[in-house]
């Protein structure tokens, strides 16, 4: 990392500090030669400002000068005074209080020189910098995040598409998943992100805290190249799992990316099959519904759909797994998350049925009702139904209907006739109501 410091130890220049000795440590990034007024607008952070001091005319014209260096983050200012008869004191005193290291350059020197031998300093850095990171290739992906931000000079992070924090030399002053979803959306942010080589369908993030400079944006797709190679040879093995765990199902409508979402969503996980769209895997994790919301704008997938167990035996919880997914799959949105505390026991019984059973279950025990609809044009198959989940009560299914208590009466004693039932009696409600919800998983 070239820095303030190493500016005056350049062979030739003969820079000498006149304020902001204390800051010598500063990186700096480039150079900028300016002569303007207000220099602010063309200013990046890091940069060594070359000046003759030409704007400065009258006393009071630091001040808007050194001012726009401190708020672009400028390095230092190195400034001649061959055309100024030396440097104004104001210019000192405006850099001592404005933090700008202020180094006076020799009136014999050219500016060329200094650019040129700056120019060079930077490079030979950027190639050293790059070498040294390069020498940590088989570091893990944390001590690769600490030699780059110390060659940088900012800090870094290693973010998932998931929204989560994989390294990093700190806590990152924006959320993950907020930086996940302004890189999704494109969007601007006080982060610099590079995209972490490797084919994955959950990418993984470089973010740097702070806008790069050429060599910097160098450096950085370096680390980023990396960290992909890191990330494809440290695959985590298979865990090891009590007997019994939960089974995640997930699948990715329209696309093969069931099983890398799956492996990113719980990287303790085992897997246990994977199709292509629908993946199967163990673990002792509860994923979460808000990864998966983070990631869907970077997929290829038009859905992710996500049924989840209780801990249980491996077989019965992938039964359960795959029915809370299939529940997922009649949900609206684009991202359906499906726990089994969302399942009721009679969906899981009738999910172990067969799609035939099922049918013929319902046309045996609601046919004469199903005809009876049909030819007057009414509707009792849906009167039962709000009956009976409305526990058999005539008052709160009248209300939930919005009818009189003695229409909805009546209308339960016809049906009761028809399917020849007691629909009073708690058996008989029993099987109607399975015969009701077993048209409902059909498909």
């Amino acid at each position: 990392m070239t820095t303030v410091k190493t500016l005056l130890g350049l062979p030739g220049l003969r820079l000498r500090p006149l304020a902001g000795a204390d800051l010598l440590d500063r990186p700096v990034t480039r150079i900028y030669v300016t002569e303007l007024p207000d220099p602010g607008r063309y200013l990046s952070a890091g940069e060594l400002v070359l000046s003759g001091l030409l704007w400065w005319r009258r006393p009071g014209d630091a001040e808007p000068f050194v001012a726009a260096l401190a708020r672009a983050g400028a390095a230092a200012l190195a400034a001649s005074g061959a055309d100024s008869g030396g440097i104004p004191d104001e210019v000192v005193e405006a850099c001592e209080r404005h933090r700008i290291p202020l180094l006076e350059v020799p009136s014999d020197l050219s500016f060329s020189v200094i650019t040129e031998q700056v120019v060079l300093a930077l490079a030979a850095a950027s190639e050293s910098a790059r070498k040294r990171l390069q020498a940590a290739a088989d570091a893990p992906v944390e001590t690769l995040l600490e030699r780059a931000s110390a060659e940088l000079g900012l800090p870094c992070w290693v973010l998932s598409g998931l929204g989560r924090v994989v390294a990093g030399t700190s806590a990152p002053p924006v959320p993950a998943p907020d930086v996940v979803r302004r890189y999704a959306a494109k969007e601007a942010g006080p982060l610099t992100l590079i995209p972490v080589e490797g084919r994955h369908a959950v990418p993984w993030l470089i973010a740097v805290g702070g806008p790069l400079s050429t060599a910097q944006a160098e450096l950085a797709e370096e680390l980023a190249g990396l960290v992909g190679v890191t990330r494809a040879r440290g695959a985590a093995p298979e865990a090891e799992l009590p007997g019994e765990a939960r089974v995640v199902a997930l699948r990715t409508e329209g696309s093969d990316e069931s099983r890398d979402v799956l492996r990113e969503l719980l990287p303790d996980g085992l897997l246990l099959e994977s199709t292509g769209d629908t993946s199967f895997a163990a673990t002792t994790q509860q994923p979460s519904s808000a990864e998966l919301s983070t990631v869907e704008p970077l997929l290829r997938a038009s859905r992710i759909l996500c049924g989840v167990s209780d801990p249980a035996p491996r077989e019965e919880a992938r039964a359960v797994a795959a029915y809370a997914l299939a529940v997922a799959a009649r949900r609206a949105g684009r991202v359906a998350v499906v726990p089994a505390g969302e399942v009721d026991v009679h969906q899981l019984l009738l999910a172990g049925a067969p799609d035939g059973l099922r049918a013929a279950m319902r046309r045996r025990v609601l046919g004469p009702l199903l005809a009876y609809d049909a030819e007057q044009h009414t509707d009792l198959v849906h009167t039962v139904r709000v009956f009976l989940e409305c526990s058999g009560s005539p008052t709160r299914a009248a209300k939930a209907l919005h009818v009189h208590v003695n229409t909805l009466r009546y209308r339960i004693g016809r049906a009761g006739e028809l399917l020849g039932a007691d629909l009073t009696e708690f058996t008989d409600q029993l099987d109607v109501y399975l015969a009701l919800r077993a048209g409902d998983q059909a498909g």
